[in-house]
Parts: C-alpha cells; sequence; structure tokens
C-alpha cells in the first residue's frame, strides 16, 4: 500500500492510492500518519478500508505532496554505505557502519524546493533508500526482528554541504541538517510490497544529465544488519527514519571542477517501486 500526506505545508491530510492509482482521503479514518499511527494496527485499519472502495477522493486533482510521515523524532543517517561510493571518496569501505544523525526538521516534501544554504559553494545531492520504522526497536537480535521493525520505505535525497561537512571541524551534522536537505517520499510504501529491499535500483539526474545509477545490492551494510546495528545505540521509535546511504555519483567524488548545485538547478530522484522526486534548488533568503 502507498501512503502519502497532501497539502500546504504544515496543513497535510493523509491519503492513500488505492487499487486504480487514484488519491483517497483518509482524514476522516485517520489523524496523522506518525509514530502512533504506524504502531498501533493503523495500517491495516487503512488497507481495509481503502480495499473496501468506500472512501472518498481527494478534493485537489493536484495536490502538493508532503512528507508521507510526520516529523520523525529522528533521522539517523549512514555513511560510505555503498562500496562504490566510498570508492568514488577515497575512503575505506568501513568495517561498521558509520552513523550521523540529520535533524528532523530538514525534511520536506519530495517536490518542495531545496535551498543552498548562506555561503554555501559545495551543496551536494544524494539519492538513499530511507527506512521507516514502525515499532520499538530496542537491541534487536536478529535480521528477522529487525525488518519486523519496519513500517515501510520511501525515497530521501540527502543533501549535503560538504564544505560545512568536511571542512568546519569535522562534524557531519553542521552539512547535512541545512534547512530543506531531506526531501522524503512521495510514497511510505508499506514492507509487504517491497520484498527484498537489497534489489532496488536507485536513480538521479541534476538538469536532465543522469549522476547517480545504483543498486541497494552494492549496500555495505543491508537494510536489516542497519536496524540491528542502530539498535545497539539508541532505541528506534515508530515514525524514525533511516537515511541508508547512497551509491557513486555524488558531486564529491566528481572531477574539478565539482558540478556542485547552484540556484536555478533541477534535481529528478527516482527509486524503483517507490515513486520519484523532482526538485528546483534556490537560494536561502
Amino acid at each position: 500500500m502507498k501512503l502519502l500526506r497532501v497539502g500546504a505545508t504544515g496543513q497535510e491530510r493523509p491519503a492513500a492510492l488505492d487499487a486504480q492509482g487514484r488519491l483517497v482521503d483518509l482524514s476522516d479514518l485517520v489523524v496523522e500518519i506518525d509514530g502512533d499511527f504506524l504502531s498501533g494496527n493503523g495500517i491495516e485499519a487503512v488497507r481495509a478500508a481503502v480495499t473496501g472502495g468506500d472512501l472518498p477522493l481527494v478534493a485537489d486533482p493536484a495536490p502538493r505532496v508532503g512528507p508521507p510521515i510526520a516529523r520523525p523524532g529522528k533521522i539517523v543517517c549512514v555513511g560510505l554505505n555503498y562500496s562504490d561510493h566510498a570508492a568514488e571518496t577515497g575512503a575505506e569501505p568501513p568495517a561498521e557502519p558509520i552513523l550521523f544523525m540529520k535533524a528532523p526538521n530538514t525534511m520536506v516534501g519530495p517536490n518542495d524546493q531545496v535551498l543552498i544554504p548562506r555561503g554555501s559553494v559545495k551543496t551536494d545531492w544524494e539519492v538513499e533508500l530511507a527506512v521507516v520504522i514502525g515499532r520499538t526497536a530496542r537491541y534487536v537480535e536478529s535480521d528477522a526482528a529487525a525488518l519486523a521493525c519496519v513500517a515501510g520505505y520511501t525515497i530521501s535525497n540527502d543533501l549535503s554541504e560538504r564544505e560545512f561537512q568536511l571542512e568546519r571541524g569535522g562534524q557531519w551534522d553542521k552539512g547535512k541538517s541545512c534547512e530543506t536537505f531531506n526531501p522524503l517520499g512521495p510514497w511510505l510504501v508499506t514492507a509487504d510490497e517491497v520484498p527484498d529491499p537489497q534489489r532496488l535500483n536507485l536513480r538521479l539526474a541534476v538538469n536532465g544529465t543522469a549522476r547517480q545509477n545504483g543498486t541497494t545490492q552494492n549496500m555495505i551494510f543491508g537494510v536489516a544488519e542497519l536496524v540491528r546495528y542502530v539498535s545497539q545505540f539508541m532505541v528506534l521509535e515508530p515514525g524514525d527514519v533511516i537515511n541508508t546511504g547512497t551509491p557513486a555519483g555524488v558531486a564529491l567524488g566528481q572531477p574539478e571542477p565539482k558540478p556542485y548545485l547552484r540556484a536555478g538547478d533541477l534535481i529528478e530522484v527516482e527509486i524503483d517501486g517507490l515513486g520519484a522526486q523532482r526538485q528546483t534548488v534556490g537560494a536561502a533568503a
């Protein structure tokens, strides 16, 4: 099932796509697509209602699409998690997952404008598979138990300012938490519709030029291992997001002059079965 939130920023309403691809309104059934919804029987209740065919359609034929979940408690990110990306940056593949955090208020809709931060000259793109947690994960012991904690999957563009990240004290969070730096969506695709998260193709283009074309098969640490590993160091709660890393093709890995993002650029992002994003780039006010 494909869940989403539509409407103006801060006024999004829960919705879903039915079997005919129509956008149905869930607001009489669901308060919000958030941790409480995911941890209860929300998905099952919505699935039954959508299958029943009695839900009204969203009145606006082309609404703004917001992030598919309400603001998460935390966004956990994984660095250098694709072998080809580690190679292009000249880094050794990590022996354990490299974890950092991204501020939850970086999250915007999949087609919202991305803002270049003040003083930035090295804003970069990163297509990523995002994992949405559906039940509390604490000291998870097995891959099966880890995957049972996954509510579904969506697309993240894990934008990064490389100078802030690498040259301003060596603290990755500073280059990852600028406003608008985590477009998410369009859909939260429930886990039952993604039988193998390690067999998804990811693509990203800038101004029509293909920049990233990878596969989750090249993850150094797969989804199950990441959920299990993260749960050893922090409690994952329903609604939390894990950005699982990016394949080769980021601006950082290109020869000079590196094609970092500039105002006016167009970013197009896609993952098999999870939909597509389209962002224009502007400058922070």
